[in-house]
């Protein structure tokens, strides 16, 4: 399992899995874009690329999640891929850069979940465990 949707009342959180933090960050983007619409009718036709930045890897995850809701805010964009180009998790350097795949959504192709309006640090986890990263967040909705 790649990630999980945690029912929290009032709001919407994901807890995703990797073999390394990078793939789960990763996987914390589809499970975020998974609260929006149907991944599964997203097209991978368009690229767009992505930097987020942060003061520790909890503070990474929530850039990088709010720079994901940002581009659907913005201009409707719609990830169904997401594949790091850079990502570091060391001391004064957490940074991500990553080109996302995926399309405009289309109200006429594409059913409307959730309106995710932030990532937040409520709850807020970055964890190694047994080899494995474990990242949970929560998103305002």
């Amino acid at each position: 399992m790649k990630f999980e949707i945690l029912d929290i009342s009032g709001d919407a959180g994901i807890r995703a899995y990797g073999d390394k933090c990078e793939d789960a960050f990763v996987n914390a983007g589809i499970g975020m874009y998974s609260l929006i619409t149907d991944l599964d009718k997203i097209k991978e036709g368009q690229d767009i690329e992505i930097e987020a930045k942060g003061d520790s890897s909890e503070g990474l995850l929530v850039a990088y999640l709010n720079e994901l809701i940002f581009r659907f805010d913005t201009y409707g964009f719609v990830g169904k891929r997401i594949e790091m180009d850079f990502f570091s998790l060391q001391h004064s350097a957490y940074y991500i850069k990553a080109k996302v795949r995926g399309e405009e959504f289309d109200p006429d192709r594409h059913e409307r979940r959730l309106l995710v309006k932030a990532a937040t640090y409520h709850n807020i986890r970055v964890q190694k465990i047994n080899d494995k990263c474990e990242v949970e967040v929560v998103f305002d909705i």
